[in-house]
């Protein structure tokens, strides 16, 4: 059973397609204990992903998907300008429809969490 841990996007949609190829696997199989490991594998990435179950607001949204793909601030200065990306991460600024739209896309964070009102700094 060759299996390797989920590190970014592309490792993720690799496992979502192994776990589909074995969706039908009967209980007992090797093909079954590997789709329970892929499972397994792909709940613990999206938990670190996409923490749903914490009431994270947009910044901390921004700051958890930093975290859990080894992004840095450079790498949202890229994204959305780099005065922009200081002034979101230290809460001097909202984001904007634009910005919601890019972090979406690129990073997939849900723009549900993204949209949400959240407390700006003076």
């Amino acid at each position: 059973m060759d299996i390797r841990p989920i590190k970014n996007e592309e490792d993720h949609a690799a496992a979502l397609e192994d776990i589909k190829g074995l969706w039908s696997a009967a209980e007992g199989t090797p093909e079954y204990d590997r789709l329970a490991v892929m499972i397994t594998l792909v709940h613990d990435y999206e938990e670190r992903r996409w923490p749903i179950g914490k009431d994270l607001d947009p910044v901390q949204a921004i700051e958890a998907a930093m975290e859990a793909e080894g992004r840095t601030q450079s790498d949202l200065a890229d994204l959305i300008g780099k005065s922009r990306a200081t002034e979101i991460l230290r809460r001097r600024r909202p984001l904007t429809l634009s910005m919601i739209r890019k972090l979406n896309k690129a990073w997939h964070i849900p723009a549900e969490r993204l949209v949400q009102e959240y407390e700006l700094h003076a």
